[in-house]
C-alpha cells in the first residue's frame, strides 16, 4: 500500500456514519480510496447503500489537515497499518464482513499458521477465575497458541500475564489509538507484550474513552482468533458481547461453568444452557473440541475387536454413510442430545474409531 493510498484510505475513515461495510462497498466499486474522492457524485449515487448525504461528504479537503496529522503519527511512531485486502492482514478478520478496514498495530505479532485462541471475562475476575486461566494456559503452552484479550482489568490481564510466563505470544486488542495504554496501571507491562505480541487497534491517536469504542474493540477480539473463551462473566457485560460476535462469526466459543449461586458465573452459564457456548473444564476440553491435538498425535491404530454401545454403534455407523461431519449435524442424524454424543465420540475416539477435526467436525478412522 502506498502512502497516497493510505492517506485516502484515512480520510475515507472520517467520513460520518461510513462505517466499515460502507466503506469496503465503495473500495470494491472504485477499486481504490483515491478512486472514490475522484469520482463524480453521479457515479457515486450508483454504489448501491450509497445516499446524497454520504455522497456530498466524499470531499477529501475536508479531512486533509487532520489525515496528515494522523499520518506523521503513524510515522513518528513506527506504526504498521495494514490494509484489509493485503496478503499480511490477519486471515481470520477477512472472514468478517465488519472487520476493519484499516489495523495500526506495534510490536512483534506474527500470526501466521498460529492456534489463536481470545480468553474474555469480567473485569471483577475471582480467585478462582484467575487460577483456572493460569493452569489453561499453561496446560496449552506446548501448542504455542497466540493468546489474544482487550488488555482491560480482570480476565484480560490475567490471561496476557499468563501467555508471556508461559512465554506464548500476546495480542492486546485496544479500544483507543496506540499513543496510550488504558488502564494506565498496565503501562507496566507494555514493553514486556511489545517483545512478544503487541497490540492492535482501528481507531486513531485522537479516539476518546467511550463504551462504543469498547464494544467495536470485541469484534475485532472475536474476529482474530479460531475462538473465544469466556471465563468468568455476570448476567451481562461485555465479554458476552464479543462471544455473542463470535457466534455470528460462526467461530466457537467456549465458557467455564460455575455454581448457580455464583453471580459472576451467571453469564457463562446462561451461554452454555442456551447452548451458545461449549462448557469446557480443562484445556483437554477445549483443545478436543478445536482439534489442536491432530498434528501432535501420533497415528493410532484402529482396534479390531471393540465392545460399543447401541449409541456408539449408531454414531460409527452415521459417521461412515456421512464422511466429515460438524457436530450439531451429527446429533440431529443420530437424533441424540449434543452433551450426549459428545461423550460417546470421546468414547470412540478413545477407541482409535473417530478422530476429531477443526470445527467441531467429526470422522470416522
Amino acid at each position: 500500500m502506498s502512502e497516497s493510498e493510505l492517506i485516502y484510505l484515512l480520510a475515507l475513515q472520517r467520513i460520518p456514519n461510513v462505517g466499515d461495510i460502507t466503506a469496503k462497498k465503495l473500495l470494491l466499486h472504485f477499486g481504490s480510496a483515491e478512486e472514490i474522492f475522484c469520482a463524480k457524485k453521479s457515479t457515486i449515487l450508483n454504489v448501491d447503500g450509497i445516499g446524497e448525504r454520504t455522497a456530498k461528504l466524499l470531499d477529501f479537503s475536508t479531512y486533509e489537515r487532520e489525515v496528515l496529522q494522523e499520518l506523521s503519527f503513524i510515522k513518528d511512531n513506527n506504526i504498521q497499518v495494514t490494509y484489509f485486502q493485503e496478503n499480511n492482514y490477519p486471515e481470520n478478520l477477512k472472514h468478517c464482513i465488519d472487520a476493519p478496514v484499516l489495523l495500526f498495530q506495534k510490536g512483534n505479532i506474527d500470526l501466521q499458521q498460529k492456534k489463536l485462541l481470545s480468553i474474555v471475562g469480567t473485569r471483577k475476575v475471582t480467585n478462582h477465575g484467575i487460577a483456572f486461566c493460569e493452569q489453561l494456559i499453561e496446560e496449552l503452552a506446548p501448542l504455542n497458541p497466540v493468546i489474544i484479550s482487550g488488555f482491560a482489568y480482570g480476565v484480560d490481564i490475567c490471561a496476557h500475564k499468563s501467555a508471556l510466563a508461559n512465554n506464548l505470544q500476546t495480542i492486546g486488542c485496544l479500544a483507543h489509538g496506540l499513543n496510550q495504554i488504558y488502564p494506565k496501571v498496565h503501562k507496566k507491562y507494555e514493553a514486556e507484550v511489545m517483545k512478544n505480541g503487541g497490540f492492535l487497534t482501528d481507531f486513531w491517536s485522537d479516539a476518546k474513552f467511550d463504551r462504543k469504542n469498547f464494544l467495536k474493540r470485541n469484534r475485532v477480539i472475536a474476529g482474530l482468533s479460531q475462538a473465544t473463551l469466556v471465563i468468568e462473566s455476570a448476567e451481562k457485560g461485555g465479554s458476552l458481547v464479543t462471544a455473542d460476535i463470535a457466534n455470528s462469526y460462526n467461530r466457537e466459543v467456549f465458557a467455564v461453568p460455575g455454581r448457580s449461586t455464583d453471580l459472576l458465573s451467571k453469564g457463562c452459564n446462561n451461554l452454555i444452557k442456551q447452548q451458545q457456548a461449549q462448557m469446557i473444564t480443562s484445556a483437554a476440553d477445549l483443545i478436543y473440541y478445536l482439534g489442536w491435538e491432530v498434528e501432535e498425535k501420533k497415528p493410532q491404530q484402529t482396534q479390531l475387536f471393540v465392545n460399543l454401545s447401541i449409541e456408539e454403534e449408531k454414531i460409527l455407523s452415521k459417521l461412515k454413510e456421512l464422511g466429515k461431519v460438524e457436530l450439531d449435524i451429527l446429533a440431529l442424524a443420530c437424533q441424540m442430545p449434543t452433551f450426549e454424543i459428545t461423550s460417546h465420540l470421546l468414547s470412540l475416539e478413545l477407541n482409535g474409531l473417530v478422530r476429531p477435526l477443526p470445527g467441531k467436525q467429526f470422522e470416522a478412522i
